[in-house]
């Protein structure tokens, strides 16, 4: 479980702007469109060469995040990682950060600092400038809101809407292991409730655990892209489960898709725990979500520089509308790919 705070300052007796002074001194700007960062009333940017992408997500206490199991940290790197992905999904790369913070008086300034050096190791690990945000109280809970701000060329930007017929169905890294890491923190929760000394059983899941926990979005995918000479056809981060995103590349682009069981890429511990948990891994896989591994569409004529990389497996191929998305299972059936992963105005 995650540590508690033993040192508690008030945020009282700082004050906004001295707790905003006090969170922010060590976030250097290091890109050269980041004009003016903290400490205006707005930061101030030039966009210096192509286009520029923005997103903004949310994150909520009791919603998005439970901090009986992620630490403060874990939990500002996680939430700076979540919006860099829908960058690397457009096959752009991110510079700026806007960071907004509700925080209720149950937190003490250590929980800020140590949520704030985990948006700091983000942003030097990825090299993205924070350049403002806001801080304000609530009256029960933790939200985090970041603002994304990116930069591509107008030839490079990969939309959700350009796959065509017969391209091929591409996924970085592997898929599952994310939504497992938070059923072994579930568990370990409930042992914890029914006896606060009994020591988790985590050993060995390291891997499943940091995928939950500690993500990292996939910059290199657009670094390796470029560098092959690919450019997708279209582009998404698996954020809420392979078959929602799978159906978001169809219904944008107008086409169907085949998904093959045998070929979606899994980690040997995901076999494992599924064993356990009595799930199997393709549902895991399709529906488990916050992998934020890049799903992506390109043309035939680039199988050859695909094919055999590392970082990539083919899982499929696009079809024409008419034949919908479908899951092609191991003995050759066809099931109708169904959106069961996360919805965030769903139960």
């Amino acid at each position: 479980m995650a540590e508690q705070q033993e040192k508690f300052t008030d945020l009282n007796k700082l004050g906004e702007f001295g707790l905003i002074e006090h969170i922010t001194q060590d976030f250097p700007l290091r890109n050269a469109s980041s004009i003016k960062g903290i400490g205006d009333d707005c930061a101030v940017l030039e966009m210096l060469n192509g286009q520029t992408v923005v997103s903004s997500d949310a994150l909520i206490e009791g919603v998005h995040f439970d901090l009986t199991y992620v630490s403060p940290e874990h939990l500002g790197y996680k939430a700076v990682m979540v919006n860099l992905s829908d960058v690397y999904a457009m096959n752009a790369i991110p510079k700026q950060i806007l960071v907004n913070i509700a925080v209720s008086n149950r937190f003490g300034a250590e929980f800020l600092e140590s949520l704030y050096a985990g948006i700091r190791n983000a942003c030097n690990e990825y090299e993205v400038d924070l350049v403002g945000g806001d801080t304000t109280s609530s009256f029960s809970g933790l939200m985090i809101s970041i603002t994304v701000i990116g930069e591509a060329d107008e030839a490079d930007v990969a939309y959700r809407s350009g796959a065509k017929e017969n391209d091929l169905l591409v996924v970085s890294g592997d898929l599952g292991a994310a939504y497992l890491g938070l059923q072994l923190l579930e568990r370990e929760k409930e042992v914890f409730k029914e006896d606060p000394d009994m020591q988790p059983q985590l050993q060995g899941f390291e891997y499943l655990l940091q995928r939950q926990l500690k993500p990292e979005a996939r910059k290199d995918v657009v670094e390796i892209l470029k560098a092959l000479e690919v450019k997708p056809t279209s582009m998404i981060d698996v954020s809420d489960g392979l078959s929602s995103e799978v159906l978001h590349l169809c219904k944008q682009s107008e086409v169907g898709m085949a998904v093959y069981e045998e070929k979606i890429p899994l980690d040997p511990k995901v076999y494992e725990v599924c064993e356990e948990f009595n799930l199997t891994t393709t549902t895991v896989a399709l529906n488990g979500g916050e992998d934020y591994e890049l799903l992506f569409t390109v043309s035939m004529e680039d199988h050859d520089k695909i094919k055999g990389n590392p970082n990539f497996t083919i899982i499929g191929h696009v079809l024409e509308a008419s034949s919908g998305a479908n899951l092609v299972t191991r003995d050759n059936q066809y099931m109708p790919l169904t959106a069961q992963g996360w919805d965030a105005l769903k139960k």
